[in-house]
């Protein structure tokens, strides 16, 4: 475990932690336990795919809760290597590939679970790739997280404003990406943080419907019909 690198995902592997100096705490179980509850328990067939997997901690939930084919993808070869590791010494293997959320439709394979989890604040082109998801992977379900900044509150907004009409962007409830030219917590791969009301106004653009909110971060999303 110690040769796989720093842990960002705390697993426990046969009652060993991988992360147990997170500063996040038991993280991600910790999330995982206020949100679970939304994803039923039996997934007995179902074909997951889970972007942006890290070290594989809700791929191998997805197994045991009996996904059929879960495929778990990364663009940091360190952490597949820890989700390959982690999921053999839980006893669920998982399918694991090298590849960034910007080529997703190379896949070429819709799955009925889409897990969008930590990922989109580390993206520079965070609609493209909500985007590509919905045209190209989610056939139905599609699990998003993202770290939010700002304002909770969330405006009733008109379809349509006049130019003249400035004010409403100073609103604490209009949606809102913030942009980290630099960087945020140490790392300079988060990029944008958005607000709750820039969060849910993006799914819907991209053409998801909330269907459930169970956790502050946490929304389960079903495609539109077209």
């Amino acid at each position: 475990m110690q040769e796989l690198g720093e842990w960002f995902h705390n697993l426990d592997l046969n009652g060993v932690p991988t992360a147990p100096a997170h500063f996040l705490g038991d993280y991600p179980n910790v999330q995982w336990t206020q949100f679970a509850c939304a994803i039923p328990e039996d997934l007995q067939g179902a074909s997951v795919l889970d972007v942006g997997c890290n070290a594989g901690f809700y791929s191998i939930e997805m197994k045991r809760r009996g996904a059929g084919r879960v495929l778990g993808i990364d663009s940091d070869p360190t952490y597949l290597a820890q989700a390959k590791f982690a999921s053999e010494v839980c006893g669920n293997p998982i399918e694991l590939r090298c590849m960034s959320v910007y080529d997703v439709a190379a896949l070429k394979e819709r799955f009925d679970w889409v897990l969008f989890l930590g990922v989109l604040y580390h993206l520079r082109y965070p609609l493209l790739a909500l985007d590509l998801l919905h045209d190209h992977v989610v056939k139905d379900s599609l699990v998003f997280q993202s770290m939010q900044r700002g304002s909770r509150q969330i405006d009733p907004l008109q379809h349509d404003y006049s130019f003249d009409e400035t004010s409403i962007f100073d609103s604490p409830g209009f949606p809102k990406m913030h942009f980290v030219e630099q960087s945020y917590s140490h790392d300079p791969t988060n990029w944008w943080v958005p607000n709750r009301a820039c969060v849910e106004a993006m799914l819907r653009s991209a053409g998801f419907t909330i269907e459930a909110h169970p956790e502050d971060e946490i929304y389960i999303c079903r495609k539109r019909s077209a």
